[in-house]
């Protein structure tokens, strides 16, 4: 009876071992800071960001800011030497500007893959995906035209959505890149991306959503908390909720960017319930080692401006016409989902 229960015993802990031994899958999204290439594009106003601009945007300025962003995307791997699975950025011109990312020497192990559409953006910056087939196994990808009823007419970015499955699960990821604050927070983008979500929802239930993007408002604002229906707190969270993970970040006084000396956290992932409820056995938001939050923000010291006015903001590719040869101007950020 004793050989039998340490018997029994070891192989408990066996399995205890081989499944934490299963590191966690990190999301990431990254504001690249209008990273063009450098050819003049007649169709979308980029006049600004080519040679003969005022910011004489050129091949070299390119390879830079390339070499910059791989950096970071790197480092954020290196966290627990594992390449992100889903990368989820903005601010990006066209798909060769993605492809030249996923082909830098530190980027091109992790064999990253690109969902991405051209909007209808009068500047021509896009949302996209970079994602690992491995892990994630893509089934579908679309754009939706994010349209504001106040302004008919004004042309933003879309919705980039991809869906698939991981490990087995259902999950579908929303990116996007709401215009700037419109002079009094329209929530009308904010329940845009609710009522794709509750339409996934409706048609699969076990699905689980991760919405992200450059939202231009704060996860304390009513765009998130009423728009988005956000909510910050785990034990409020009902069937259909979204959870905010960088809400109590931002309380903390942690933030993407800055602006007048205050830090703001615009860059954000949002999940759904059942990724914050799973059952066990399956994919759940997880926080990081050592960590009290949810979300995350990657900030290293080579990211921050050092001198100057803007000394402790983010470290970024131009101010004004003036190239600074940084990263961008905002932090990305991250989550974990792991079992």
């Amino acid at each position: 009876m004793k050989k039998r229960l340490i018997f029994t015993g070891l192989l408990a802990l066996l399995f205890a071992a081989c499944c934490f031994a299963q590191k966690p899958y990190k999301v990431v999204f990254y504001n690249l800071e209008n990273f063009f290439d450098t050819i003049n594009d007649p169709e979308v106003n980029d006049d600004e960001f080519t040679p003969e601009g005022p910011k004489k945007w050129n091949s070299v300025k390119y390879a830079k800011k390339l070499g910059n962003t791989e950096k970071v995307l790197f480092d954020i791997a290196g966290i627990d030497k594992d390449y992100p699975i889903v990368i989820g950025v903005s601010e990006v011109e066209n798909r060769s500007v993605l492809e030249d990312i996923i082909a830098t020497p530190k980027m091109a192990p992790g064999n990253y893959r690109i969902s991405h559409y051209d909007s209808p953006e009068a500047r021509g910056v896009d949302v996209a995906f970079m994602y690992r087939p491995d892990v994630f196994k893509l089934e579908g990808s679309a754009p939706i035209r994010t349209q504001i009823p106040s302004l008919p007419n004004f042309k933003t970015r879309d919705i980039s959505t991809m869906w698939g499955t991981i490990d087995g699960e259902p999950f579908f990821f929303m990116v996007a890149h709401w215009p700037s604050r419109l002079g009094g927070k329209d929530a009308s983008e904010f329940k845009r991306m609710r009522r794709i979500a509750d339409s996934v929802l409706k048609v699969n239930p076990a699905t689980k959503i991760v919405a992200m993007g450059d939202f231009n408002d704060d996860p304390t604002d009513p765009s998130m908390l009423e728009g988005l229906n956000a909510k910050p707190k785990v034990k409020d969270l009902q069937p259909g909720d979204f959870f905010s993970p960088f809400h109590a970040v931002l309380r903390a006084g942690m933030g993407t960017l800055a602006y007048g000396d205050a830090w703001n956290l615009f860059d954000n992932i949002v999940v759904s319930e059942n990724l914050v409820n799973a059952k066990p056995g399956e994919l759940r938001l997880v926080r990081a080692p050592g960590s009290k939050y949810y979300g995350n923000v990657f900030k290293r010291n080579y990211m921050i401006q050092r001198e100057g006015q803007f000394k402790g903001y983010p470290l970024r590719t131009y101010v004004g016409n003036n190239f600074q040869g940084g990263y961008s101007d905002h932090f990305p950020v991250y989550i974990y989902i792991g079992k």
